[in-house]
């Protein structure tokens, strides 16, 4: 993808012990294994980025409630990227007639309809919030819920200043499928068999649904791509 030529740039400039590069990307989620989170990608020394939205935690707050600041402020020191997540967590579902975007609750309620001033302030809101929380603005980078965009929502978004990142196919690492039908072992297997070069990796801070959590899985989902000789970096933000 053209907009990935910085990230091939990068990967051209990794050290010789690097076969490749890998950009893993978390989103904001239920936040129960933050912390535990954080830990790995310490205990790996991998940096990570992160994109941001409003959303509800076990512990009855919001992921950008100022409660959380403390943690935002440590995954800022550690040197992670951070990109906005919309601040409401909405589905982009379609275009408009009159140049709006739908913008759909994923689980029901009052759907909305946002113009250019409402995608801007939508994506600025969560920028303006992690200011305010850390000192550090936004990386111009944002990721739709569920990775669902429209032709319009990025035109823009991109006039926001902010460039859309999804994931790539085996990037996919499954922490929103069914541990019934999809345990951990079963998908860790698949990514350290199918992950290669320049993926875009994508996983949770928590997941709601799934009843064995699989972010225990990224510690030797980590160690096992390194051995294959992947490096990790965050996202480029060259647009």
């Amino acid at each position: 993808m053209k907009q990935f030529a910085a990230a091939l740039l990068l990967a051209a400039q990794l050290p010789a012990a690097c076969s490749s590069t890998l950009f893993l990307t978390i989103d904001t989620g239920n936040m129960e294994p933050a912390e535990q989170i954080a830990a790995i990608l310490r205990k790996h020394q991998v940096k990570a980025t992160f994109f941001l939205a409003d959303e509800k935690t076990k512990r009855g707050d919001t992921t950008l409630d100022l409660a959380w600041a403390p943690f935002w402020r440590s995954l800022v020191a550690d040197g992670h990227k951070f990109g906005s997540h919309t601040w409401r967590h909405f589905y982009f579902r379609r275009d408009l007639p009159n140049g709006r975007v739908a913008y759909v609750p994923f689980k029901g309620g009052e759907p909305d309809s946002l113009d250019q001033t409402g995608v801007c302030e939508e994506l600025r809101r969560v920028d303006r919030r992690f200011h305010e929380m850390t000192g550090r603005h936004l990386d111009p980078l944002w990721r739709a819920p569920g990775g669902k965009t429209t032709p319009g929502v990025l035109r823009m978004a991109q006039a926001c200043g902010f460039r859309h990142v999804g994931w790539t196919p085996h990037g996919f690492l499954g922490d929103e499928l069914s541990s019934q039908a999809f345990p951990n072992r079963r998908l860790l297997e698949r990514s350290l068999r199918s992950i290669g070069k320049n993926e875009i990796l994508v996983m949770h801070l928590g997941i709601w649904s799934r009843r064995d959590p699989y972010w225990p899985m990224l510690d030797p989902l980590l160690t096992g791509l390194k051995k294959r000789g992947y490096c990790f970096a965050p996202l480029p933000s060259d647009r």
